[in-house]
């Protein structure tokens, strides 16, 4: 039962020891639990104060191996950029017509937004449907653009956004237990360049204080912070 295999791979990991990120994910997958492929997710404890305007880190990364999920993007937008998102591989495109959906049916069949600024204005009515699920575009993160080929590429090629939450962690995908050691270990360093770069001015003393990698059912393993600020400090 999952819950025996839960124990099993918790009684395998030293809680009190913190691993180099190589060694964390080695151990991840060494103690899978679930028969399924299971998601790796990173969890980055920083030293900031999200109720600080200008210490609300968030951005976006495209992962050299991408996640191992392949999103469902719809584009909101309006004539020739129409037929341009259908293009480039857009799985559901539209206008008013959607945004009325979405209203009105509470359609949720997609896994990122991408809007034109043109269409914003008609966006704001679905805000409340679109924003606690995360989905509603911004500009800061590249998906209110013109460049709806671009958006959607990057989307598909594994792009994920991070946002650190009200405890000062940030959670993020990083790919599925069968993509080995090598290829979870570059998407993390990608990740966590990508979050030192974005580290606000005001922040002091050291940025990240901790980190944990675990699988969708499996025990979270502590990596060591001086590690991953090895990585942050290259970047």
């Amino acid at each position: 039962m999952a819950g025996k295999r839960y124990r099993e791979a918790t009684g395998q990991i030293d809680r009190e020891k913190r691993y180099s990120l190589e060694e964390a994910l080695a151990m991840v997958a060494a103690n899978k639990v679930a028969k399924f492929d299971e998601t790796v997710e990173i969890a980055v404890r920083l030293n900031v104060d999200p109720r600080q305007a200008d210490q609300n880190v968030r951005g976006t990364v495209v992962l050299p191996h991408g996640t191992g999920k392949v999103s469902r993007v719809l584009v909101l937008a309006k004539g020739e950029k129409e037929r341009e998102a259908r293009e480039a591989g857009a799985d559901f495109v539209g206008g008013e017509d959607l945004i009325k959906r979405i209203q009105e049916e509470n359609w949720l069949d997609f896994d990122r937004v991408i809007a034109t600024p043109d269409i914003m204005g008609a966006v704001g009515r679905i805000g409340k449907i679109l924003g606690p699920r995360g989905l509603m575009p911004n500009p800061r993160v590249g998906t209110v653009t013109f460049d709806v080929a671009k958006a959607i590429g990057e989307v598909k090629a594994g792009k994920v956004d991070y946002r650190v939450d009200k405890a000062g962690v940030i959670h993020a995908r990083i790919g599925k237990l069968s993509f080995g050691g090598a290829k979870l270990v570059e998407n993390a360093h990608a990740l966590l360049s990508a979050i030192a770069r974005a580290k606000p001015a005001s922040a002091k003393g050291n940025y990240v204080m901790s980190v944990s990698v675990s699988s969708t059912m499996g025990p979270g393993v502590k990596v060591d912070p001086g590690a991953a600020r090895v990585v942050a400090a290259a970047a």
